[in-house]
């Protein structure tokens, strides 16, 4: 008799379930739209985009000096604050995963005392200034192939002002 009791019960769930839902589907009548994605419509030629992959990047990168003159030494800061996992700013940090930053603008490249460089940045020689430091920022491994930077980048102009700013103030 016990068994009977549990199956009944079990039963009984099951249809009321059921009708709870016959009887929630005539209360409530969604109602879908023929197609269920939006339509974009697409200009004949495709999507162009801004910056086509045969335009080189450094080539048409906005000066940087003149943004230097509004740049916020804060943000700079703040920015950097991405960069301090591999890097240091304190002068006479050791290196890291990078080598330290104190006095970075205007020094040569691949020069900083006891970080072993790739040989792709060793060999790309002349100094770090605004502008070469502007297009490396932009994209590292892009700029100077073979580098062992492992970051993507940063891609606001603005952005690469402000840290380039702040970085200018590590030094004597």
């Amino acid at each position: 008799m016990e068994t009977n009791k549990i199956l009944g019960a079990i039963i009984l769930a099951l249809l009321l379930a059921a009708v709870f839902s016959k009887v929630a589907d005539m209360a409530i009548h969604p109602e879908f739209p023929d197609e269920l994605a939006y339509k974009i419509e697409v200009p004949e030629g495709g999507v162009t985009t801004s910056i086509s992959e045969d335009v080189d990047i450094f080539a048409v990168l906005p000066d940087i000096t003149p943004m230097l003159a509004s740049a916020s030494v804060e943000n700079g800061e703040k920015i950097f604050k991405k960069c301090a996992s591999c890097h240091t700013h304190v002068k006479g940090g050791e290196n890291k995963t990078g080598p330290a930053m104190w006095g970075i603008v205007n020094r040569e490249k691949g020069s900083a005392e006891g970080f072993a460089y790739s040989g792709a940045l060793a060999a790309f020689g002349g100094d770090w200034n605004v502008e070469e430091l502007n297009k490396f920022l932009l994209k590292p491994k892009k700029y100077i192939a073979g580098t062992k930077m492992n970051y993507n980048g940063i891609k606001k102009d603005q952005d690469r002002a402000d840290l380039i700013k702040w970085l200018s103030s590590l030094s004597n």
